[in-house]
C-alpha cells in the first residue's frame, strides 16, 4: 500500500468534528434538507419496496453530503479569496 493510499484510508475512517460554525451550519443544513425531502416523500409515495429504497438512498445522500463537509481540509484564510456560497443561500429564493 502506498503512503497516499494509507493516508486516504486514515482520513476515511477517522472522526472529523465540525471545527467551525460554518461547518456545523452546513451539517445542519444538509440534515434539514434531507429531512424535508424525506417528509415530502413519506407523505406522497405509496408504501412498498420503492419507497423503502427512496428512504434508504436519501439516508446515504445525507451521509455522503456530511462526509464531504467533514472530510474537507481545514479552511485556509486567504484575503480576497472566493468563498463558495452557503447551501442555504443556494436553495433560498427571493
Amino acid at each position: 500500500m502506498s503512503p497516499a493510499e494509507e493516508e486516504d484510508l486514515r482520513n476515511r475512517f477517522s472522526f472529523h468534528p465540525a471545527t467551525t460554525t460554518e461547518r456545523q451550519t452546513d451539517h445542519e443544513t444538509v440534515r434539514q434538507l434531507c429531512l424535508d425531502l424525506a417528509l415530502a416523500f413519506g407523505r406522497r409515495l405509496p408504501a412498498g419496496r420503492e419507497k423503502s429504497l427512496v428512504m434508504t438512498h436519501l439516508e446515504e445522500v445525507m451521509f455522503w453530503a456530511n462526509a464531504a463537509i467533514a472530510r474537507q481540509p481545514e479552511p485556509v484564510e486567504t484575503p480576497g479569496a472566493y468563498v463558495n456560497p452557503h447551501p442555504a443561500d443556494i436553495t433560498s429564493g427571493p
